[in-house]
């Protein structure tokens, strides 16, 4: 298995590592605190031509929250004309798990939607699908 370039985005400490310690066997972790934080990652690796393999994104964080960055990271890679499927896979974190979230982010753009709690076994398959897509 190749070793993936992952953002984690969470404003819990304790979410952040306890994916962060998950994730990081499967390659290189950075850790925004906030959706703002996130945006800014994205724009330097996309100007440095170093995009993220995937970003778990929380939903629920105060200032800009999930749903949100989730639209503007996509319009950044539409704006660096980075194809549709080939900028980051992004997976939504969430308490929420009914159809109307599920369905809204799904049409925003990410590829993945994990349920809280988040379990091992989940983002394992989905570390595996990824690395069998590309």
């Amino acid at each position: 298995m190749r070793k993936f370039k992952i953002l984690i985005v969470d404003d819990d400490l304790v979410s952040r590592k306890y994916l962060h310690g998950i994730l990081r066997k499967y390659g290189t972790c950075e850790i925004a605190a906030n959706g703002k934080e996130a945006v800014e990652c994205c724009k330097t690796s996309i100007e440095n031509k170093n995009l993220y393999d995937i970003i778990f994104l929380d939903i629920m964080m105060p200032e800009m929250d999930g749903d949100e960055t989730l639209e503007v990271i996509r319009k950044l890679e539409e704006e660096a004309k980075i194809a549709t499927g080939q900028g980051a896979k992004i997976a939504m974190i969430s308490a929420l798990n009914d159809k109307r979230n599920i369905l809204s982010s799904f049409s925003k753009g990410c590829e993945y939607y994990l349920v809280k709690p988040v379990h091992h076994q989940k983002i394992q398959e989905i570390i595996e699908d990824l690395d069998s897509s590309r």
